[in-house]
């Protein structure tokens, strides 16, 4: 039998047969014969409607968990698992042994792969309009720094999230000792050293100054096909060759040419770097909402082209710190100061890097309501988190993209301190 309700669910009543039992009760002073019937009727949901129940939230599920920190005290995990690497390492020793030359393909070789030089030029743009849309939508949304720990906040006022784990946290009680930010709170800037030619020697700690010091991100547009006068790249026409580790051809070298620094130079140098974009020095935009939406088109294009151009060019990060190399293999830069440099002579334990790495998000609390109250310690469990550039450009006024709403957890509703506490 089958029953529709209100809702439109569907149900199935199920009957099973009636067994009746004859047993003696003592009612009074005599006993008597008294018949039970028992009678079990299951409800039974239809599984259509919960599989697709099922089905859409694991399309768009309701709230996300963050990625888990990475101790400082450990080791990065290696994004390529370990087996494959010894299994490529040894090939490379074999055919190293027979003398026979390592197969290699473009970029690994030196030349440059035509189909993501239009990438590289794509995400190149789409890094000078993030950096001018976040300058301007500086002086419409407020962006706090903690004066004692890294965390931000992007919001009209700093949370009350006691969280800071920061000199003298234990006389704040954790409470963040806020200050006026500026972009480089938003978008962490991650440099790496710009070379002619990133098959040549390595770079030592005594000639770490004769490089310039560039973002990741344009040095990587750099050597997929970009050309910039200011930073002059060689572009190979007869590929490298090497037997293991050694490089037996490099097909001549080249004199490096002087970049050029005319007030042109400058004036581009100044759209790629977000130190020279700081609050103030840009004028408050006319229509924010607008430019909110471009800047978020923008970062989402920045972020899918990194890691479209990573798959291809090799990009380097230290397993301890922050720093990033992009190139076939990391300097020798004896400037780490993480987890046991003292055992690595200060050097760098370069591994493959990844995308956030090379782009860091850069988590903060989402604030769902600016003109509400400020975030407090005992609903943290309930609010959620997004990278700064999207929770500034929310706050401008741009529509939350979707696969950033379970992370914000948009749907999850926020209770009361008293109703928190009855929360399982």
């Amino acid at each position: 039998m089958a029953i529709l309700n209100s809702k439109g669910a569907l149900f199935s009543l199920i009957d099973m047969d009636i067994t009746r039992t004859n047993t003696f009760v003592k009612l009074g002073s005599q006993p008597q014969r008294v018949a039970w019937a028992a009678s079990i009727t299951c409800c039974d949901c239809s599984s259509d409607t919960s599989s697709k129940r099922h089905e859409r939230y694991r399309k768009q599920p309701q709230n996300i968990d963050l990625p888990e920190l990475h101790p400082k005290k450990k080791k990065k995990p290696f994004p390529v698992p370990i087996k494959k690497m010894l299994q490529a390492s040894r090939q490379d020793k074999r055919l190293a042994r027979m003398r026979i030359e390592k197969p290699l393909e473009p970029p690994k070789n030196g030349l440059l792969v035509p189909e993501l030089i239009p990438v590289a030029y794509e995400v190149l743009d789409n890094w000078k309009v993030l950096i001018r849309g976040l300058s301007q939508l500086l002086n419409v949304v407020t962006v706090y720094g903690c004066r004692r720990c890294p965390q931000v906040h992007v919001g009209p006022v700093g949370h009350q999230i006691q969280d800071c784990y920061g000199t003298g946290s234990q006389r704040r009680n954790s409470h963040h000792s806020w200050v006026r930010g500026s972009i480089n709170d938003v978008l962490i800037p991650i440099e790496s050293y710009h070379l002619f030619d990133p098959f040549v020697r390595r770079v030592k700690h005594e000639t770490r100054f004769d490089y310039d010091r560039i973002p990741a991100i344009v040095e990587l547009c750099i050597q997929a096909g970009v050309d910039l006068p200011q930073y002059p790249s060689r572009r190979r026409t007869a590929p490298i060759r090497m037997i293991g580790k050694k490089v037996i051809e490099r097909g001549g070298f080249v004199d490096e040419p002087k970049p050029h620094r005319s007030e042109d130079c400058i004036a581009l140098l100044a759209e790629l770097d977000t130190f020279s974009n700081q609050q103030g020095q840009s004028s408050t935009p006319s229509n924010a909402k607008e430019l909110a939406e471009k800047t978020l088109k923008a970062y989402l294009n920045v972020r899918r082209g990194v890691e479209q151009l990573m798959r291809k060019y090799t990009v380097k990060a230290c397993g301890y710190c922050s720093e990033v190399h992009v190139g076939p293999w990391g300097h020798n830069v004896k400037l780490c100061g993480a987890f046991k440099h003292q055992w690595r002579d200060g050097k760098h334990g370069w591994q493959d890097a990844v995308v956030d790495e090379v782009v860091p998000p850069n988590y903060v609390w989402h604030v769902r309501d600016p003109d509400g109250p400020p975030l407090r310690s005992s609903l943290r469990s309930f609010y959620g988190k997004a990278p700064a550039v999207v929770e500034l450009c929310v706050l401008a006024g741009a529509e939350t993209p979707d696969e950033y709403r379970p992370m914000m957890r948009t749907d999850v509703v926020i209770p009361d301190s008293g109703e928190a506490r009855m929360a399982a």
